[in-house]
């Protein structure tokens, strides 16, 4: 069922794309069904020009006839669609489950609309039960991963096959295991104030719609960013 929720969602929220568009293209499993539909309505003469959010995102977009331009050439977008690790009844989210964060959050700062598309287990009543990515330089991680002790939770420094999980843009990323997370807007300040940290997941007051599906129904909320 959360593999079908997700493709509606990710459906509907591409409904929402105009001709002559500049779009944000976010990144995981949710977004995919939304490239493979934007996707098709381009083959058939949509013109829109999208900016990805990883080199993942970049080579499904090019493999779906996408035009895929940079911030060279637009910096400003009309619309990014992204998914959710987690998102509560604000709209606040955490982010970062799949390694793009940075990107992510660098292009939801310029979009004047973000639809967060998810399946309905990451709708939920506060954040925190989902690990918080910290994407940070691999000079003195370390330094970093001490500074977070002041949280006292379990931080877990991200690997794949035995070595240090690098993202796209050559960085690190520990995930902090918070389980409950009370004021999401200090945490995120708190976090990035440490020398070393790039960005955190914490995406506080930037997304404008959720779209999300309860089996066949397709449930959206709004929210006027602040």
């Amino acid at each position: 069922m959360s593999s079908y929720e997700k493709k509606i969602a990710a459906e509907a929220a591409v409904d929402y794309i105009n001709d002559g568009m500049i779009v944000g293209l976010g990144t995981g499993s949710t977004v995919k069904f939304a490239l493979s539909k934007l996707g098709g309505l381009v083959r058939d003469g949509l013109s829109v020009q999208c900016i990805p959010t990883s080199e993942a995102t970049a080579r499904q977009a090019s493999e779906e006839g996408i035009p895929l331009i940079d911030f060279s050439q637009a910096t400003a977008i009309d619309l990014t669609i992204d998914g959710a690790d987690e998102i509560d009844a604000d709209l606040n989210m955490i982010k970062g489950g799949g390694g793009a964060l940075l990107r992510e959050k660098v292009v939801a700062s310029v979009s004047k609309e973000i639809i967060t598309i998810a399946d309905s287990s990451k709708n939920v009543a506060y954040l925190g039960a989902f690990p918080l990515p910290v994407e940070v330089i691999p000079f003195g991680w370390e330094v970093v991963m001490h500074k977070l002790g002041v949280l006292n939770v379990d931080i877990v420094l991200r690997k794949k096959d035995g070595s240090p999980f690098v993202t796209d843009n050559g960085n690190y990323i520990l995930d902090c295991h918070l389980q409950r997370i009370e004021d999401a807007g200090a945490l995120e300040a708190q976090i990035n104030s440490i020398p070393g940290v790039m960005v955190n997941g914490l995406f506080v007051n930037l997304a404008t719609r959720l779209i999300f599906a309860q089996g066949d129904q397709v449930v959206v909320k709004e929210k006027r960013r602040e």
